[in-house]
């Protein structure tokens, strides 16, 4: 346990990426940021998964080709994350933030999230017919407390609309 504990902390400082005291042009192109963020954290995760799951060999066989598949949506989501914490940073930094950018950017967000629990739900049915329920639901535990510190690290480092 002490092991995930490592791993979530890393993921968390590592998601804070695009950092809005950061003007360096890593910032600029938040694909880059989260293509390091994901191989910096793609073993570590994958060990830590392995660790906790206690998978026998048949259940590994039928979960690992779904744990890929659901890393490469998560990708996706987070990828789109990215690019609207941008979008508000540039106007947050040039102090340019309208009203209705201000809710145009947290209705690309809600969608966001929106389509993360459609994936969630997806794949969890999915586990639930390759994993006894205790397991499914302990990988998806996982997933979440990953989750959970990210979006804590990304929380505090978005300032707050003005």
């Amino acid at each position: 346990m002490k092991a995930m504990r490592h791993v979530l902390l890393l993921v968390a400082v590592l998601a804070a990426a695009p950092s809005f005291a950061q003007t360096a042009p890593a910032a600029a192109n938040p694909s880059d940021n989260m293509q390091i963020l994901r191989e910096k954290l793609k073993g570590d995760k994958k060990l830590v998964v392995a660790a906790n799951m206690n998978l026998t060999e048949a259940e590994a066989k039928d979960f690992w080709p779904l744990y890929e598949e659901y890393q490469k949506e998560l990708n996706r989501i987070n990828d789109r994350i990215a690019m609207i914490i941008v979008g508000y940073a540039r106007e947050y930094n040039a102090v340019s933030l309208t009203d209705a950018r201000a809710v145009e950017l947290m209705n690309q967000y809600i969608a966001v999230e929106e389509d993360e629990t459609r994936m969630k739900k997806a794949f969890m049915s999915r586990l639930a017919k390759a994993l006894p329920g205790r397991k499914a639901a302990r990988y998806m535990q996982i997933e979440n407390k990953v989750r959970a510190l990210v979006n804590y690290e990304i929380a505090a480092e978005v300032p707050l609309a003005q």
